[in-house]
Protein backbone atom coordinates (compact mmCIF):
# COMPACT_ATOMS: atom_id res chain seq x y z
CA UNK A 1 0.00 0.00 0.00
CA UNK A 2 1.36 3.52 -0.78
CA UNK A 3 -0.90 4.61 2.26
CA UNK A 4 -1.29 2.94 5.34
CA UNK A 5 -3.06 5.27 7.79
CA UNK A 6 -4.43 2.66 10.61
CA UNK A 7 -1.77 0.66 12.97
CA UNK A 8 -1.13 -0.56 16.19
CA UNK A 9 1.12 -0.23 18.75
CA UNK A 10 2.24 -2.38 21.96
CA UNK A 11 0.41 -0.07 24.03
CA UNK A 12 -2.80 -1.29 23.13
CA UNK A 13 -2.33 -3.88 24.97
CA UNK A 14 -3.19 -6.97 22.17
CA UNK A 15 -0.57 -5.79 20.06
CA UNK A 16 3.45 -6.49 19.77
CA UNK A 17 6.65 -5.56 18.43
CA UNK A 18 8.41 -2.02 18.16
CA UNK A 19 7.03 0.98 16.49
CA UNK A 20 10.75 0.68 14.55
CA UNK A 21 9.33 -3.08 12.94
CA UNK A 22 6.33 -1.89 11.63
CA UNK A 23 8.10 0.98 9.93
CA UNK A 24 10.76 -1.14 8.52
CA UNK A 25 8.20 -3.52 7.71
CA UNK A 26 6.27 -0.88 5.52
CA UNK A 27 9.18 0.95 4.02
CA UNK A 28 10.27 -2.80 3.06
CA UNK A 29 6.27 -3.02 0.92
CA UNK A 30 6.81 -0.15 -0.67
CA UNK A 31 4.82 1.82 1.40
CA UNK A 32 5.48 6.12 1.25
CA UNK A 33 2.89 7.48 4.15
CA UNK A 34 2.72 4.94 7.39
CA UNK A 35 0.45 6.20 9.51
CA UNK A 36 0.42 4.66 13.54
CA UNK A 37 -3.68 5.10 15.14
CA UNK A 38 -3.67 2.84 18.28
CA UNK A 39 -6.46 2.73 20.41
CA UNK A 40 -6.86 6.40 22.24
CA UNK A 41 -7.16 6.18 25.83
CA UNK A 42 -10.65 6.81 27.75
CA UNK A 43 -12.25 5.13 30.95
CA UNK A 44 -14.00 2.09 29.23
CA UNK A 45 -12.39 -0.94 28.62
CA UNK A 46 -8.63 -0.28 29.59
CA UNK A 47 -7.17 -3.76 28.55
CA UNK A 48 -7.62 -2.77 25.26
CA UNK A 49 -6.24 0.80 24.51
CA UNK A 50 -3.53 2.74 26.16
CA UNK A 51 -3.92 4.69 29.39
CA UNK A 52 -3.73 8.36 29.78
CA UNK A 53 -0.29 8.45 31.20
CA UNK A 54 1.15 6.90 28.25
CA UNK A 55 -0.08 9.56 25.74
CA UNK A 56 3.26 11.52 25.57
CA UNK A 57 5.29 8.10 25.25
CA UNK A 58 3.10 7.05 22.18
CA UNK A 59 3.59 10.00 20.55
CA UNK A 60 7.46 10.41 21.40
CA UNK A 61 7.58 6.94 19.92
CA UNK A 62 5.87 7.56 16.82
CA UNK A 63 7.88 11.48 16.37
CA UNK A 64 11.41 9.83 17.07
CA UNK A 65 10.50 7.04 14.31
CA UNK A 66 9.37 10.12 11.83
CA UNK A 67 12.46 11.69 11.91
CA UNK A 68 14.99 8.30 12.37
CA UNK A 69 12.88 7.30 8.34
CA UNK A 70 12.29 10.59 7.19
CA UNK A 71 14.32 9.62 3.67
CA UNK A 72 12.76 6.93 3.27
CA UNK A 73 8.79 7.26 4.27
CA UNK A 74 6.57 9.64 5.42
CA UNK A 75 5.33 8.32 9.32
CA UNK A 76 2.14 9.66 10.20
CA UNK A 77 0.85 10.43 14.12
CA UNK A 78 -2.99 9.74 14.37
CA UNK A 79 -5.32 7.76 16.95
CA UNK A 80 -8.16 5.27 17.06
CA UNK A 81 -11.00 6.97 18.61
CA UNK A 82 -13.99 4.24 19.63
CA UNK A 83 -17.30 6.52 19.22
CA UNK A 84 -18.71 5.73 22.31
CA UNK A 85 -20.69 8.55 23.70
CA UNK A 86 -20.42 9.63 27.46
CA UNK A 87 -16.20 8.11 27.11
CA UNK A 88 -14.94 10.62 24.49
CA UNK A 89 -11.99 12.81 25.81
CA UNK A 90 -11.47 15.88 24.91
CA UNK A 91 -7.90 15.95 25.35
CA UNK A 92 -7.71 13.32 22.62
CA UNK A 93 -10.11 14.93 20.31
CA UNK A 94 -8.05 18.03 20.46
CA UNK A 95 -4.64 16.54 20.68
CA UNK A 96 -2.42 17.85 17.97
CA UNK A 97 -1.99 14.68 15.56
CA UNK A 98 -2.70 14.00 11.76
CA UNK A 99 -5.67 12.40 12.03
CA UNK A 100 -8.68 10.66 13.95
CA UNK A 101 -9.85 7.45 13.65
CA UNK A 102 -13.46 7.03 14.32
CA UNK A 103 -14.32 3.95 15.11
CA UNK A 104 -17.91 1.58 16.50
CA UNK A 105 -16.40 -1.49 18.65
CA UNK A 106 -19.41 -0.83 20.87
CA UNK A 107 -23.35 -1.49 21.01
CA UNK A 108 -24.22 0.13 24.28
CA UNK A 109 -21.80 -2.11 26.73
CA UNK A 110 -20.76 -4.95 23.98
CA UNK A 111 -18.21 -5.23 22.24
CA UNK A 112 -19.18 -7.38 19.43
CA UNK A 113 -16.20 -7.62 17.61
CA UNK A 114 -14.71 -9.41 20.90
CA UNK A 115 -14.48 -13.17 20.75
CA UNK A 116 -15.07 -13.07 24.62
CA UNK A 117 -18.80 -11.60 23.64
CA UNK A 118 -19.31 -13.80 20.34
CA UNK A 119 -22.37 -15.41 22.89
CA UNK A 120 -24.26 -12.28 22.43
CA UNK A 121 -25.62 -12.78 18.76
CA UNK A 122 -27.09 -15.57 19.67
CA UNK A 123 -31.05 -15.11 19.65
CA UNK A 124 -30.40 -11.30 18.28
CA UNK A 125 -32.22 -9.63 15.46
CA UNK A 126 -29.32 -9.34 13.39
CA UNK A 127 -31.39 -6.93 10.83
CA UNK A 128 -31.95 -4.76 13.68
CA UNK A 129 -28.45 -5.12 15.52
CA UNK A 130 -27.23 -3.86 11.63
CA UNK A 131 -29.72 -1.11 12.22
CA UNK A 132 -28.06 0.02 15.34
CA UNK A 133 -24.34 -0.11 14.91
CA UNK A 134 -24.94 2.33 11.21
CA UNK A 135 -26.99 4.51 13.98
CA UNK A 136 -23.93 4.85 15.69
CA UNK A 137 -21.78 5.23 12.65
CA UNK A 138 -24.19 7.93 11.64
CA UNK A 139 -23.77 9.96 15.02
CA UNK A 140 -20.07 9.28 14.84
CA UNK A 141 -19.91 11.18 11.32
CA UNK A 142 -22.67 13.90 12.46
CA UNK A 143 -20.09 14.51 15.39
CA UNK A 144 -18.06 16.54 13.62
CA UNK A 145 -14.96 15.12 15.49
CA UNK A 146 -13.32 12.54 13.10
CA UNK A 147 -11.26 12.06 9.77
CA UNK A 148 -11.51 9.22 8.57
CA UNK A 149 -14.15 6.09 9.17
CA UNK A 150 -12.95 2.92 10.77
CA UNK A 151 -13.86 -0.21 9.57
CA UNK A 152 -17.14 0.68 8.21
CA UNK A 153 -18.75 -2.99 8.52
CA UNK A 154 -16.82 -4.48 11.18
CA UNK A 155 -20.29 -5.96 12.75
CA UNK A 156 -19.78 -8.47 9.87
CA UNK A 157 -16.54 -10.20 11.21
CA UNK A 158 -17.59 -13.04 12.43
CA UNK A 159 -20.14 -13.43 9.70
CA UNK A 160 -23.72 -12.78 11.35
CA UNK A 161 -25.20 -11.40 7.94
CA UNK A 162 -28.07 -8.84 7.74
CA UNK A 163 -30.75 -10.40 5.55
CA UNK A 164 -32.08 -7.24 4.13
CA UNK A 165 -29.41 -5.69 1.79
CA UNK A 166 -26.93 -3.55 3.57
CA UNK A 167 -26.82 -0.59 1.53
CA UNK A 168 -30.10 0.54 2.37
CA UNK A 169 -28.83 -0.06 6.02
CA UNK A 170 -25.90 2.00 6.26
CA UNK A 171 -27.71 4.31 3.40
CA UNK A 172 -28.30 7.06 6.62
CA UNK A 173 -24.74 6.76 7.67
CA UNK A 174 -23.11 7.19 4.41
CA UNK A 175 -24.91 10.22 3.76
CA UNK A 176 -23.75 11.33 7.42
CA UNK A 177 -19.93 10.63 6.32
CA UNK A 178 -20.42 12.60 3.03
CA UNK A 179 -21.70 15.41 4.37
CA UNK A 180 -18.57 15.65 7.63
CA UNK A 181 -16.55 15.22 4.15
CA UNK A 182 -15.01 12.06 5.64
CA UNK A 183 -13.10 9.79 4.38
CA UNK A 184 -13.72 5.50 4.73
CA UNK A 185 -10.89 3.36 4.90
CA UNK A 186 -10.25 -0.05 3.79
CA UNK A 187 -9.41 -2.53 6.11
CA UNK A 188 -7.66 -5.37 5.00
CA UNK A 189 -7.79 -6.67 8.61
CA UNK A 190 -11.39 -8.57 7.26
CA UNK A 191 -9.07 -11.14 5.52
CA UNK A 192 -7.42 -12.43 8.67
CA UNK A 193 -11.05 -12.43 10.35
CA UNK A 194 -13.73 -15.03 9.78
CA UNK A 195 -15.53 -12.24 7.18
CA UNK A 196 -12.49 -12.88 4.98
CA UNK A 197 -12.78 -10.22 2.92
CA UNK A 198 -11.91 -5.79 3.76
CA UNK A 199 -14.23 -4.02 5.84
CA UNK A 200 -15.88 -2.50 3.38
CA UNK A 201 -17.82 -5.05 1.47
CA UNK A 202 -18.07 -4.60 -2.04
CA UNK A 203 -21.68 -3.74 -2.32
CA UNK A 204 -21.20 -0.98 0.43
CA UNK A 205 -17.84 0.05 -1.37
CA UNK A 206 -20.16 0.51 -4.57
CA UNK A 207 -22.57 2.54 -2.21
CA UNK A 208 -19.33 4.64 -1.22
CA UNK A 209 -18.08 5.30 -4.69
CA UNK A 210 -21.46 6.56 -5.94
CA UNK A 211 -21.92 9.18 -2.97
CA UNK A 212 -18.05 10.26 -4.22
CA UNK A 213 -16.51 9.50 -0.90
CA UNK A 214 -12.94 9.39 -0.27
CA UNK A 215 -11.25 6.30 0.56
CA UNK A 216 -7.50 5.44 1.90
CA UNK A 217 -5.99 2.04 2.69
CA UNK A 218 -5.04 0.58 6.07
CA UNK A 219 -3.36 -3.16 7.13
CA UNK A 220 -5.05 -2.32 11.02
CA UNK A 221 -1.74 -4.37 12.09
CA UNK A 222 -1.12 -5.64 15.15
CA UNK A 223 2.04 -7.72 13.96
CA UNK A 224 4.83 -6.18 11.97
CA UNK A 225 4.43 -8.95 9.63
CA UNK A 226 1.02 -7.56 9.27
CA UNK A 227 1.69 -4.39 8.13
CA UNK A 228 1.29 -4.23 3.68
CA UNK A 229 -0.44 -7.64 3.99
CA UNK A 230 -3.22 -7.67 0.77
CA UNK A 231 -1.77 -4.47 -0.95
CA UNK A 232 -2.77 -6.47 -3.96
CA UNK A 233 -5.99 -7.36 -3.50
CA UNK A 234 -6.93 -3.90 -1.69
CA UNK A 235 -5.67 -1.86 -4.25
CA UNK A 236 -7.67 -3.79 -6.91
CA UNK A 237 -10.53 -3.64 -4.64
CA UNK A 238 -10.34 0.05 -5.13
CA UNK A 239 -9.98 0.19 -8.72
CA UNK A 240 -12.90 -1.89 -8.84
CA UNK A 241 -15.49 0.63 -7.69
CA UNK A 242 -13.76 3.29 -9.55
CA UNK A 243 -11.51 4.69 -7.55
CA UNK A 244 -7.70 5.82 -8.92
CA UNK A 245 -6.98 8.32 -5.53
CA UNK A 246 -6.38 7.97 -2.17
CA UNK A 247 -7.04 9.89 0.87
CA UNK A 248 -3.38 11.33 3.34
CA UNK A 249 -3.83 13.59 6.20
CA UNK A 250 -1.15 15.72 7.59
CA UNK A 251 -2.32 17.94 10.62
CA UNK A 252 -5.59 16.97 9.86
CA UNK A 253 -5.79 18.44 6.36
CA UNK A 254 -6.70 16.10 3.35
CA UNK A 255 -4.85 15.47 0.44
CA UNK A 256 -5.33 13.13 -2.38
CA UNK A 257 -2.82 11.06 -4.02
CA UNK A 258 -2.35 8.47 -7.06
CA UNK A 259 -2.08 4.66 -6.05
Amino acid sequence: MKVDLHNHTLLCNHATGSVNEYVEAAIACGTEFFGFADHAPMHYDPSYRMRFDQIDLYESWIREASQQYHKQITVLLGYEVDYLPGYMDDLILHRSCDYLIGSVHFIDDWGFDNPEFIGRYAGMDIDDVYRRYFGLVEAMAESGKFDIVGHLDLLKVFKYLPTKDIRLLAKDALKAVKKADMTIEINVSGYRKPIAEAYPSPLLLEEIAEFQIPITFSSDAHRSDQVGLYTTEAEAFARSAGYTECAVYLGRDRKMIKF
